[in-house]
């Protein structure tokens, strides 16, 4: 008799199926609690939740196919913290007869899946960095032999290093568009073992950065130099007092950094900022989008900080132009505006103790850093 056995799939080779838009089957065998926190999510996917202690008990007193639905599409990628015991119901199915396949690594390595794509090339490229299971997105800016990252995310700081070491530049600067409230900052980790200069908006400082010292400041209509082109500071306020955006001229159009105030599905949400009303927030937030962006023009290419389809193989920009026309907050008169963005939902998981670290007023290790940002960003107001 042949034996069969599970086979192991990458986050990567998932990733490539979400994004192709294949039909997913997904056994999450983690504890409610857990997948309640957060889960893999993607327009193809059907979720099943069966909890890993009830394929031990069916592995005894019965037959484990019996906790799947009659009509379960196979293959069925089973998921786990870890990938160990996901591992052991994947092979559990497999001998029932049940195409499966175990997610290898499980959520961790999901959680550690990095892309790069290039939104912009010329005199200047500029990279976006995506990683698909916040849809947490970043920045380079490469010109000449320079390389400025923008909003790095501190567990990917070897990456961005990595990164600039295989493309022959110097990293020069590494900044944030303001501080944030769903990640850990990689600014501090990539600037302290290399000649990078950290930067954060002036109004970021303002909210009381322990170690501001340290820290470049920039304000609206500044610029940084990277390699001969200029990146000119924006300020975008809203979701937060000092939020900034960064303009970057191409060959190809401007590209529009705009952290987290304007994504290509929806805006900030302004409820963030300890000590601020989100009322004032707000209205702060609809004159960026009525004042502020409009002396871009249509065809600006907004980056967003942000995205809700983060599995995608294109990187997640947007004409400007077009953003006007689609987002229904473009068409809302101010009050209406107010009342859309300040009705949301939870807070990005450990936002406080986030934003505290961001602000260097207590320190976690890099496993802390990492367990505190898994799960949803929530920083969107829709």
């Amino acid at each position: 008799m042949t034996a069969h056995t599970a086979g192991e799939l990458t986050p990567a080779a998932l990733r490539r199926r979400l994004a192709a838009g294949d039909p997913v089957t997904l056994l999450d065998v983690r504890n409610r609690a857990e997948v309640d926190r957060w889960r893999i999510e993607a327009p193809s996917i059907t979720h099943h939740h069966v909890p890993y202690m009830k394929f031990v008990a069916a592995g005894v007193t019965g037959d484990v196919t019996d906790l799947l639905p009659d009509d379960v599409a196979e293959p069925v990628i089973v998921v786990c913290p870890h990938g160990e015991a996901s591992a052991e119901v994947a092979e559990r199915l497999v001998a029932a007869g049940v195409e499966a396949e175990n997610l290898a690594g499980g959520m961790d390595a999901w959680a550690r899946l990095f892309d790069r794509t290039v939104v912009a090339d010329g005199d200047a490229t500029v990279y976006q960095y995506r990683r698909p299971a916040s849809g947490c997105l970043g920045y380079a800016v490469v010109a000449g032999e320079e390389m400025a990252v923008f909003d790095p995310l501190r567990a990917f700081a070897g990456r961005y290093r990595t990164d600039a070491a295989d493309l022959g530049v110097d990293l020069i600067y590494a900044v944030d568009t303001h501080v944030h409230a769903d990640h850990v900052s990689g600014v501090r980790a990539l600037a302290a073992p290399t000649a990078a200069t950290p930067v954060l908006p002036q109004g970021a400082v303002d909210r009381g950065v322990a170690d501001a010292a340290a820290f470049e400041t920039v304000a609206d209509g500044d610029t940084l130099d990277v390699g001969g082109t200029a990146v000119d500071a924006v300020a975008l306020p809203g979701h937060t007092t000092g939020m900034t955006g960064f303009r970057v001229g191409s060959e190809s159009g401007d590209v529009l950094l705009t952290g987290d105030s304007l994504f290509v599905d929806g805006v900030a949400r302004p409820d963030l900022q300890e000590g601020a009303d989100p009322e004032t927030q707000a209205r702060d937030l609809y004159t960026t989008l009525t004042e502020r962006l409009a002396r871009f023009p249509d065809d600006t290419r907004v980056a967003p900080g942000h995205t809700d389809a983060g599995v995608g193989d294109d990187p997640v920009v947007a004409r400007l132009g077009d953003l006007r026309d689609r987002l229904a907050v473009f068409g809302m008169d101010e009050d209406t505006f107010v009342d859309h963005v300040t009705h949301v939902g939870a807070e990005p998981a450990n936002a406080e103790r986030i934003v505290a670290i961001n602000r260097g007023e207590v320190s976690a290790d890099d496993d802390e850093a990492f367990e505190l940002e898994l799960g949803p960003n929530n920083c969107a107001a829709g």
